[in-house]
């Protein structure tokens, strides 16, 4: 088998295409987690904490003088721990909702009860009763 058409059998398959399908699909996804968390619930919870911005929350490490995480980063080194802070609550929600996502399709997945057999056909009916009859 050449090369070329084992990858082309191996590209194909259910399972890589699922993959890749998979994984344009998360990254879309992070991208609205990202939004959420960013533009949605960090607000909320800064301002429950007092107006707090975490993603200006940091360290400099290279004694910059900036109030704010894009300019000390544009003069040195910065222990950036506020935007530490906003991946991790980030990455909690995805993980949170791929569990939700997991927990549904398993259930969905359960297979039903098995049905009662059906009733047999006529013929097979008779051919029972014969069969008894014959044995008598």
């Amino acid at each position: 088998m050449s090369f070329m058409s084992e990858f082309k059998e191996f590209a194909v398959k259910g399972n890589v295409m699922d993959l890749a399908v998979g994984v344009i699909i998360g990254g879309a996804f992070g991208k609205i987690v990202d939004s959420v968390v960013g533009d949605l619930i960090m607000p909320i919870v800064g301002r429950i904490f007092g107006g707090l911005d975490f993603n200006n929350y940091f360290i400099p490490l290279a004694g910059q003088t900036a109030t704010n995480l894009a300019d000390a980063k544009k003069a040195g080194a910065v222990f950036a721990y506020g935007s530490f802070i906003t991946i991790a609550l980030n990455f909690i929600i995805l993980a949170f909702i791929i569990f939700l996502m997991v927990k549904q399709m398993n259930r969905l997945k359960r297979e039903a009860p098995p049905a009662p057999p059906a009733a047999p056909p006529e013929d097979v009916v008779l051919l029972r009763e014969i069969r008894d009859a014959l044995k008598k």
